[in-house]
């Protein structure tokens, strides 16, 4: 049975702990309010993006670019994201599930030998996706980019996997991430970026504007040039959404530890009353049969 002095040492770790878990809840919480911010921000880029190919495309025109040119698929680059740090739940270890699910779709669908170069963005899932490493199956790592990379970083980065994808390198380009939309909700998403089909405009909120517009130089020629532009606003999104996402499953688990340390504080004090009611009861009944005698 625990001493005093032992329940209260206990007492004091569960509070300190209460407390830090708290402190990192609200840091977690100012992080993914900032890559929100960053979400807004990138929106006016990415809806004029998304308002030229939807011109385009109501164009009476044909259009033609490297970036969607489709091929017998051999090689596949699978782009997975997830966190440098931990403390976020089962945040890593729900996308690689997912990604070890995927991999087995590949081989239903294309065949046992299609190879599958992966793509890690996070230190956790690199770590994780060495583990698998071997066969049909091998893993890229860029040390320059990371969960927590921006700007010219993403951009060097998606121009690496477009360069694979038109030297021929890589037959398709996958990317897996989660997908921001609430605090307590992040859903896994896997899309298809290269070579670029109908369903990734689609899936990327590109319409049809059906809008009378004269191109200059040539709607083919603007239709090149935006391609870029377009999976450059892409994965600049699915970064900003990875960070989201991760410092909402961070919240969810801070929450998660600070519930549960309560809990158990208001346990240890209880048991500490207790503990104290019988040592004062003991005296009590030791200086009477004192006086007694």
């Amino acid at each position: 049975m625990a001493t005093l002095r032992e329940l209260k040492g206990r007492i004091g770790s569960v509070a300190s702990s209460e407390k830090i878990t708290g402190a990192m809840k609200m840091i977690s919480s100012a992080k993914m309010h900032k890559a929100e911010m960053a979400l807004k921000r990138l929106l006016p880029f990415r809806e004029q993006i998304e308002t030229i190919l939807g011109n385009l495309l109501s164009a009476d025109a044909e259009f033609s670019s490297p970036l969607t040119e489709p091929r017998e698929v051999k090689t596949i680059g699978l782009v997975i994201l997830g966190s440098d740090d931990g403390l976020c739940g089962a945040y890593n270890v729900n996308i690689f599930k997912a990604v070890l699910n995927r991999l087995e779709d590949y081989r239903r669908s294309l065949g046992e030998n299609v190879n599958v170069v992966i793509f890690p963005v996070g230190r956790k899932l690199d770590k994780a996706a060495r583990k698998i490493a071997g066969g049909n199956i091998s893993v890229e790592s860029n040390p320059a980019v990371n969960s927590k990379t921006e700007g010219a970083g993403v951009k060097s980065f998606m121009e690496t996997l477009r360069d694979g994808f038109t030297s021929g390198r890589l037959d398709r380009v996958d990317v897996m991430y989660m997908n921001f939309q609430s605090v307590s909700r992040q859903r896994l998403r896997a899309e298809q970026i290269l070579p670029i089909v109908p369903e990734t405009f689609a899936a990327n909120g590109v319409k049809a504007q059906c809008r009378p517009y004269i191109f200059e130089p040539d709607a083919s020629s603007i239709f090149t040039a935006v391609l870029p532009l377009f999976l450059l606003a892409v994965m600049q999104e699915i970064f900003v959404e990875n960070r989201a996402s991760e410092q909402a499953a961070r919240i969810m688990a801070m929450q998660s530890a600070n519930d549960n340390a309560k809990k158990l504080l208001e346990q240890l004090q209880l048991e500490f009353n207790k503990l104290r009611q019988q040592s004062i009861t003991t005296e009590l009944l030791d200086i009477l049969g004192g006086q007694v005698k």
